[in-house]
């Protein structure tokens, strides 16, 4: 399996994010301890989680945990190695039948390429494997898509959490009146929690879900660039044509 893209842009991004905060707070006269709270960090992260956690079913979670990873090591996603793939099969098919795809099935490590390769060897009709494929993609777009959309979930939450841990936090401080030395700890705690909740929500799980979500539609185009060669193929078209038909999802 090919090792997934460093994305530089997103760490720059978060780097640049987390400077502007930390730094705009030290030029306030603000020391950057301050903006690290455990407690207002345990409310406002844990209390996302776990009402994200409520709204979503296992799998999705289980697959919104292991997307996350996409933000900043992006999966390969070639569209022109695809391109130059889909043209090798056309010419194999037509040299020596669509059997001689068997072999190219079994060294395929992407599980659509395949499924889309094995419904050629087995000789259905294009009109077959063009339904079953778009049945395939639908599929995987839409669970994947519910998977990004768990963090725009959590980015709606966060801000609400946040002021709850404010909340909180101002019911300390009232319960101490008496004891200025404890009037500190809970203003901090109220405050703190607030920046947390709107600085999740806008610097890590909207920008999350966006990427995500574009990446996944990345990815749904390339199967449907899979789709269209290998129906192509199975119709018998020239490998020339092919490839002029699926030049166009390079632009």
């Amino acid at each position: 399996m090919k090792k997934p893209n460093m994305d530089l842009l997103s760490i720059i991004g978060a780097i640049l994010a987390l400077i502007a905060i930390v730094g705009g707070n030290l030029l306030e006269g603000g020391e950057a301890g301050q903006l690290f709270q455990l407690t207002a960090l345990l409310i406002v992260g844990g209390g996302t989680l776990g009402a994200a956690m409520i709204q979503t079913s296992l799998p999705v979670f289980l697959r919104a945990m292991q997307m996350a990873r996409w933000v900043f090591f992006i999966p390969q996603i070639n569209l022109e190695a695809t391109l130059e793939k889909v043209v090798n099969w056309s010419h194999m098919s037509r040299r020596e039948g669509l059997l001689a795809l068997e072999n190219a099935s079994e060294s395929e490590s992407d599980l659509f390429s395949r499924k889309g390769l094995q419904l050629l060897v087995d000789g259905n009709e294009p009109a077959v494997i063009r339904n079953v494929l778009e049945t395939e993609i639908s599929v995987i777009e839409q669970f994947e898509l519910q998977a990004a959309k768990v963090y725009d979930t959590m980015g709606g939450y966060s801000p609400t959490i946040g002021i709850l841990g404010a909340v909180m936090g101002l019911i300390h401080v009232m319960n101490n009146l008496a004891d200025p030395g404890k009037l500190g700890s809970g203003i901090a705690t109220a405050f703190v929690a607030t920046i947390y909740g709107v600085g999740f929500a806008n610097l890590l799980f909207l920008p999350m879900a966006g990427k995500l979500k574009a990446l996944v539609h990345q990815r749904i185009m390339q199967y449907e660039m899979l789709m269209e060669g290998i129906v192509s193929i199975a119709d018998g078209d020239n490998p020339r044509n092919i490839e002029s038909r699926l030049q166009s999802y390079l632009h």
